[in-house]
């Protein structure tokens, strides 16, 4: 299983993942970011899974997650989650 840290404005997010092929198998979100409904993170992982880890389809997804939940992260962005996804998979 593949880890990364990534320091976000407010919060660190903190990623594990399992990669088949180029997708994303298994993911594990956690950190001390704040969520609003906090139980939206399993929704964002069970999205990510399948998901093409590069830039452009993790942003789709990242995007769509938040279009189709409505959910609130103070201070982290799409991008964020984006970066610490591509930390783990590079590492």
């Amino acid at each position: 299983m593949k880890f990364a840290e990534f320091k976000a404005p407010k919060g660190v997010i903190k990623i594990e993942l399992d990669l088949a092929g180029d997708k994303i198998s298994k993911i594990s979100i956690s950190g001390d970011f704040f969520m609003y409904p906090e139980d939206s993170i399993e929704k964002l992982e069970q999205m990510l899974k399948g998901t093409k880890a590069d830039r452009e389809s993790l942003l789709e997804t990242v995007g769509k997650f938040y279009d189709s939940t409505g959910t609130k992260t103070p201070m982290v962005e799409p991008e964020h989650w984006v970066e610490a996804i591509l930390r783990a998979v590079g590492g």
